[in-house]
């Protein structure tokens, strides 16, 4: 049985930010949106 979770990202200030939204505390910045999706994998 898998989970599905929601992954929320966006750029800021040259960034990219992202969490997940079913668990607190998950979240990433990386200067990357291909490093972010990587990290939050």
């Amino acid at each position: 049985m898998s989970q599905t979770y929601t992954a929320v990202i966006q750029q800021s200030a040259g960034w990219w930010i992202g969490w997940v939204q079913e668990i607190r505390g998950i979240n990433c910045q990386e200067r990357t949106k291909q490093e972010l999706l990587d990290s939050l994998t």
